[in-house]
């Protein structure tokens, strides 16, 4: 099947689906100019981080509680890589088809783009750098504090940012959501920028397969 005859197909399928689930990576946020840590482009391919960690390592929850220093180092290098990108076609693309489907997004992703573009039915699995709280009290904290790690205002705590890091556990309503939204059912899925080695990720595509939903894979690095 030619390029064409595949797009083809896709349009076919697009038009008669009802409910969609887009599930997206950092290969989505490539065309805005976020690199991703490891892959196609990649920040940190092949080679340890300039502290000797592996950049899991360093942006881990252990390597946060023990030296948040550490961790807030290369948490401000993707903070500053994320700022002032914009959604791209991809993105906008997505939301667009809101006018017309019911479309879900489950992305990995912690850039905020896929919200920038105006997509409502959100799940960042992974959450955001949008958000920042209080480790002691657990109070919503400023982004505009630079400081490495940023401490809170109110009690002298070390702030983290809403985001997943490597070892911890995804946010359980998040999970909830996701499970719900699948139990409704879709009728089409998109794998973008991302690759099925995570549960919440290939559980979908099986289930997809088994149940015949047209799935489609975008994805460079595949």
């Amino acid at each position: 099947m030619t390029t064409d005859d595949t797009i083809s197909a896709v349009a076919r399928h697009l038009a008669q689906a009802r409910r969609i689930l887009f599930i997206t990576g950092a290969g989505i946020s490539a065309d805005s100019g976020l690199p991703t840590y490891r892959g196609v482009g990649g920040l940190y391919n092949g080679e340890s981080t300039e502290d000797g960690l592996e950049i899991e390592e360093a942006l881990s929850g252990e390597c946060l509680a023990v030296r948040p220093d550490i961790t807030w180092k290369y948490l401000t290098q993707i903070e500053h890589n994320c700022h002032g990108v914009k959604p791209n076609a991809a993105h906008d693309a997505i939301a667009a088809l809101e006018r017309t489907h019911q479309v879900v997004v489950l992305t990995q992703n912690i850039d905020g783009l896929h919200g920038q573009a105006g997509t409502t039915n959100l799940i960042e699995i992974h959450g955001t750098l949008d958000r920042r709280y209080c480790m002691r009290c657990g109070q919503p904290a400023s982004l505009a504090d630079r400081a490495v790690p940023p401490h809170c205002g109110q009690c002298g705590g070390v702030v983290r940012p809403a985001v997943v890091l490597f070892g911890e556990q995804l946010p359980s309503l998040a999970i909830e959501r996701l499970y719900e939204e699948l139990d409704a059912g879709f009728d089409m899925m998109f794998v973008i920028g991302t690759t099925a080695v995570f549960p919440y990720i290939a559980e979908p595509v099986l289930s997809a397969a088994r149940k015949g939903i047209p799935t489609v894979e975008i994805n460079p690095a595949g």
